[in-house]
C-alpha cells in the first residue's frame, strides 16, 4: 500500500523521555535495532498477493497497532485476536513496516477499508487513538444510560467524549484545570471536572465507567468517590511503574479495573462505520 496518511501516536512515558510514535524513536539506540516509526497508517493498495480476497488495487485502507495473529487459538476464533499470544503488534514485529513512510506490506486480514466519505487525514488517528476507545464503549457492553467519565483531553481524550456523546451517554471531563473546559464542552462534554487542587470531586451523577486517558496515574483517593457501584476503571494509556489504588473502595463499591488494548478487528471496522455516519454529518472531529 501507498501511505497517504499518518496519525501521530502518544504511549508511554519512561524514565524521563516521553515516547511518542517517539515511544520507539530511541529503540535503535536501546537495542541497536532499527524500526520504521507509526502505527497509525491510513493509504492505498497499489497491489495484492495471489490469496487476496478482500481487498483489491485501489482501495483505501487503513492499520493500526496490531499486523497479524495466529488464526486458530480460542482467542482468535472468538473475535479476541487482540489478546493472541502469537499476535504481531507494532514494535515487536514488522520493525521494517510503519506509517512513516512511503508504503507498507501488512497481511490483508488486519487492513481495513476505509469508508466512503472519510478523507484519509480523518481515517488515520482513529486506526489507534479511535479504535483503542471505540473498543471499551463496544466489547464491555457499555449501555446508553450509563454516565461515562473521560479523564485526561489528549488524542485519546479528544475521541472518546465524541464517541460516547454519540452514543446517547452522558459524559463527564475531568481535567487538571479549567483551560480545556470550553473544548470538552464543544466536543460532546455534558460536565466537566476541574480536579487541580481540590480534596473532594462532585459530580451531578456517579460515573458508571471511566477512561483513563492520561499518561499519569490519577489520584484515586479523588476519583474513587465518585465512581458509581458497580462501575468500572480502563487504564488506556501505556505507563511505566505499577497501577497503586486504594483496596476498600474497590472491594466494598464491586469497582472492577479493567485492562483494555486496541479493538479486534470486528470492532475496528464497526468504529469506522460508525465514525463515518457522524463525519458525513459534520459532528465527529478528530482534528478538533
Amino acid at each position: 500500500m501507498k501511505i497517504t496518511a499518518s496519525g501521530l501516536c502518544g504511549t508511554e512515558i519512561a524514565a524521563d523521555h516521553y515516547y511518542l510514535d517517539l515511544h520507539y524513536a530511541n529503540r535503535s539506540e536501546q537495542v541497536h535495532e532499527d524500526i520504521v516509526l507509526g502505527h497509525e497508517g491510513v493509504g492505498v493498495v497499489e497491489a495484492v498477493g495471489p490469496n487476496c480476497t478482500y481487498l483489491k488495487v485501489g482501495d483505501r485502507v487503513g492499520f493500526g497497532y496490531e499486523h497479524d495473529s495466529c488464526g486458530h487459538c480460542r482467542h482468535c476464533l472468538t473475535g479476541n485476536e487482540t489478546y493472541c499470544v502469537h499476535r504481531c503488534t507494532y514494535g515487536n514485529q514488522d520493525l521494517d513496516q510503519g506509517s512513516f513512510a512511503s508504503h507498507a506490506i501488512f497481511r490483508e486480514s488486519f487492513l481495513h477499508k476505509i469508508p466512503d466519505g472519510m478523507s484519509d487525514l480523518d481515517a488515520a488517528p482513529l486506526q489507534c487513538a479511535g479504535a483503542t476507545v471505540f473498543a471499551v464503549l463496544q466489547a464491555y457492553n457499555t449501555q446508553p444510560t450509563e454516565t461515562i467519565g473521560v479523564m485526561g483531553l489528549g488524542g485519546l481524550g479528544h475521541l472518546a467524549i465524541q464517541f460516547a456523546a454519540k452514543m446517547g451517554n452522558k459524559v463527564v471531563v475531568l481535567s487538571g484545570s479549567e483551560s480545556k473546559k470550553e473544548e470538552a464542552i464543544r466536543l460532546g462534554a455534558h460536565e466537566f471536572i476541574a480536579t487541580k487542587g481540590k480534596d473532594k470531586l462532585e459530580v451531578s451523577t456517579p460515573i458508571d465507567r471511566l477512561l483513563v486517558t492520561t499518561s499519569f496515574q490519577p489520584n484515586w483517593e479523588q476519583i474513587l468517590p465518585i465512581m458509581a457501584p458497580g462501575s468500572a476503571i480502563y487504564p488506556l494509556s501505556v505507563a511505566s511503574g505499577n497501577l497503586e489504588i486504594p483496596y476498600s473502595p474497590i472491594v466494598f463499591q464491586g469497582i472492577a479495573i479493567q485492562g483494555s488494548l486496541v479493538a479486534s478487528r470486528n470492532i475496528h471496522r464497526e468504529m469506522l462505520a460508525f465514525a463515518a455516519c457522524t463525519i458525513l454529518s459534520r459532528r465527529l472531529k478528530p482534528f478538533p
